[in-house]
């Protein structure tokens, strides 16, 4: 009798080839409707908190007119505020999905699914920066209405690329935190001590040029410095990089070198399974 060929793949084989669409997309759909579920808290709210930091800097060092690179101080505000809610939601985001599972107990539903750690990271960071476009949206449509800030469109591809950037360090980062932290005080730690002051130190509510030089020399080890003010540099045509658009795209490209180190460090921190799978 001839012998029946089995139907089955076999073993070692890889069932899916190439990119496992379907999960990655499930992935990052359930991601998303994640944080869409709470969105009062996860998007209205950094929006109301980021504007009323406008509005208590506005008052506290806009009076008299003063202006920064040549705009009012509220137009200059602006970009950085808006920025600055991208990043620390897309760190909020992504710091969150691994730490809940493990927490929870529910970790094996993203470790048991046949995804690849190129394609769970993938799904993570890409929700994650889904949210901090969603908050950018909802801070900028706030600050367009705020009496006093004129924000225009100087420089599209410097809006698109550093905000982009931006939201991909912050989601990397809390990638990462997720992976090593164990409790939610960890977690808590990395936002409070870490996040918190290079966003605040990064030059959203002044320019490097006023401190000291050794405060500058710090300002500028600050990663967070260059997405702010490559970002401000979109819409206000200026910025304290430096004093020539060559500067700017050497920030550009520096960021891009930066996402794609901590993109790495990332993906070996899935593939061991540290912290995750033992």
């Amino acid at each position: 009798m001839p012998k029946h060929q089995s139907t089955f793949t076999p073993r070692g084989e890889p069932v899916i080839a190439g990119i496992n669409r379907v999960g990655l997309w499930s992935l990052y759909i359930k991601e998303v409707r994640r944080f869409l579920k709470v969105q009062t808290q996860t998007i209205w709210a950094p929006a109301v908190t980021t504007l009323l930091f406008l509005v208590i800097f506005s008052v506290a060092l806009g009076r008299g007119g003063r202006e920064v690179l040549g705009v009012s101080f509220s137009s200059f505000v602006a970009p950085g505020l808006i920025m600055m809610g991208m990043m620390q939601n897309a760190f909020a985001n992504s710091s969150f999905s691994l730490l809940s599972g493990k927490i929870q107990g529910t970790i094996i539903d993203l470790l048991m699914p046949p995804l690849s750690e190129g394609e769970l990271m993938a799904g993570i960071v890409g929700a994650a920066m889904t949210r901090a476009l969603l908050v950018g949206c909802t801070v900028a449509a706030a600050m367009f209405l705020y009496p006093g800030v004129t924000l225009g469109i100087a420089h599209g591809w410097a809006i698109i690329w550093f905000g982009l950037m931006g939201a991909i360090m912050l989601s990397l980062l809390g990638l990462m935190t997720s992976i090593w932290s164990e409790k939610f005080d960890h977690n808590a730690a990395i936002t409070n001590f870490v996040i918190a002051p290079l966003s605040l130190l990064s030059g959203t509510f002044y320019v490097i040029d006023n401190l000291a030089p050794a405060f500058q020399a710090i300002s500028r080890a600050n990663p967070f410095f260059y997405v702010i003010s490559g970002f401000r540099y979109g819409f206000l045509g200026e910025t304290d990089i430096g004093g020539a658009t060559s500067d700017v795209v050497v920030a550009a490209l520096g960021l891009l070198a930066l996402n794609a180190v901590l993109a790495l460090i990332a993906y070996r921190l899935l593939k061991s399974g540290w912290k995750i799978k033992n």
